[in-house]
């Protein structure tokens, strides 16, 4: 497994099990499994509704908590200082855990003022509730705006970003400011399942077209990946990704691949999606 050193001196798995619409028992179920084969890096949201499986999978799964990689996100409508340590203290009892190691703003607020939501969320590492903090869904000139009006520095940044997405403006302000890039919906929603250059790089290495578009993300430098699975299979073939390594040439044609497609659009602040 390839570890991203985070700036406060923390090791995040570079590859985590995106949690978005894993709910209920089948929810609770894929989550439990994803910890029994190695993962141990687990990405939720308040906004996903499955805080409550998250915990559960992780008690009933007896894994030192140390061992354990636990993201959240807090969602707009409580960016708004007194509701940030509310919302916080809500899921670390959904999760039942004392922190997590990173929690991050969802999507941008159009309402709340950003000096007002930094203030709050930097108090939850004051309070140790959590670890590090970040941003998901921010752009490069937001990310700029934060690093300009708050004096804590973000650990991560997790976009959507996979080939047929280019991020390089995202991924340059990020490693300018030492950090991390987290890729959610990074097989865009399976359609790299079905790009063709994946399939014919993959029966080179004898790899599916998944395992190749996840290995192109880990083997940059600083970037992680996110990808949501429901059967076992395919939690264990997201794992499979470390013990190969793309050529220069791969890498490359893979980034040929862009085309700007988006498969999360944004939300509005009272839609609670990836």
């Amino acid at each position: 497994m390839k570890y991203l050193h985070l700036r406060d001196g923390g090791a995040m798995p570079a590859l985590g099990l995106g949690t978005y619409r894993l709910e209920g028992r089948a929810g609770y179920e894929v989550i439990r499994d994803a910890l029994e084969i190695g993962y141990r890096h687990i990405d939720t949201a308040e906004a996903y509704d499955n805080e409550t499986e998250v915990g559960d999978a992780i008690r009933d799964a007896q894994i030192d908590r140390d061992a354990l990689f636990v993201t959240t996100k807090i969602w707009p409508t409580h960016f708004r200082k007194k509701f940030v340590q509310l919302a916080a203290e809500s899921s670390l009892r959904k999760l039942r855990c004392d922190y997590v190691d990173l929690i991050l703003l969802h999507w941008p607020s159009e309402k709340v003022p950003l000096a007002e939501t930094l203030e709050a969320l930097s108090s939850l590492l004051t309070r140790g509730h959590a670890r590090a903090i970040g941003v998901s869904n921010f752009s490069a000139q937001q990310i700029q705006e934060i690093t300009q009006i708050h004096s804590i520095p973000l650990a991560c940044s997790q976009i959507e970003y996979h080939a047929l997405l280019d991020q390089r403006d995202a991924l340059e302000r990020a490693s300018n400011d030492s950090i991390v890039t987290v890729a959610h919906s990074p097989l865009a929603q399976g359609r790299l399942c079905k790009e063709p250059l994946l399939n014919e790089i993959g029966e080179r290495y004898r790899r599916t077209a998944a395992q190749i578009g996840l290995r192109w993300l880990v083997q940059q430098e600083g970037v992680g990946a996110i990808p949501k699975a429901s059967s076992t299979a395919s939690l264990i073939q997201n794992l499979e990704i470390f013990d190969f390594e793309l050529s220069d040439d791969d890498m490359s044609r893979i980034f040929a691949l862009n085309s700007g497609v988006r498969v999360v659009q944004a939300r509005s602040e009272t839609r609670s999606e990836a």
